[in-house]
């Protein structure tokens, strides 16, 4: 069952895919339509899930289930990761890979491999206080609390 991303409680399960490049105008318009199709047909063991999508920066594409009335299980996780492979084959874009950094620059997000962002902090092109999106959430809560956070309060600040 397809809700409004924005109304999913705090502790809805949420999954973070981060593109290797920005969205199209076109592009965002298929997605999104292929997403609404998706979600609104995602279940687990025939019951549907409540769940909505949001796609951010024209880059991120964030999936959340409310698992207080359905837990999402296994085959409808597998289901959702064949979904996104899909869209990676179709748009030719890179989804699934967790060893790349987005960051802001300003307000362009900009996409490295972990071993750019790395260098890119020991010259100094990057500090502590660039804001780097962590894609590691898990709820909806720590999504609105900790997912664009300045890099010394993430993961990324061993890097510094």
């Amino acid at each position: 069952m397809l809700v409004d991303f924005n109304t999913l409680p705090e502790e809805s399960k949420v999954w973070v895919y981060q593109a290797n490049r920005s969205l199209s105008e076109t592009e965002l318009e298929e997605i999104t339509s292929k997403l609404n199709i998706f979600v609104e047909n995602w279940a687990a063991h025939g019951t549907g899930l409540e769940a909505g999508f949001d796609i951010r920066y024209k880059r991120f594409i964030i999936l959340g289930v409310n698992q207080a009335n359905q837990i999402a299980t296994g085959c409808s996780i597998d289901a959702s990761v064949h979904f996104i492979q899909q869209l990676e084959k179709e748009y030719n874009i890179d989804l699934m890979d967790k060893m790349n950094v987005s960051y802001k620059q300003g307000e362009f997000v900009a996409y490295k491999t972990l071993i750019d962002f790395k260098k890119m902090a020991k010259d100094r092109a990057v500090t502590g206080k660039t804001i780097v999106f962590n894609n590691l959430v898990t709820t909806i809560g720590e999504f609105n609390e900790a997912w664009e956070i300045p890099a010394s309060e993430s993961w990324h600040n061993r890097f510094f």
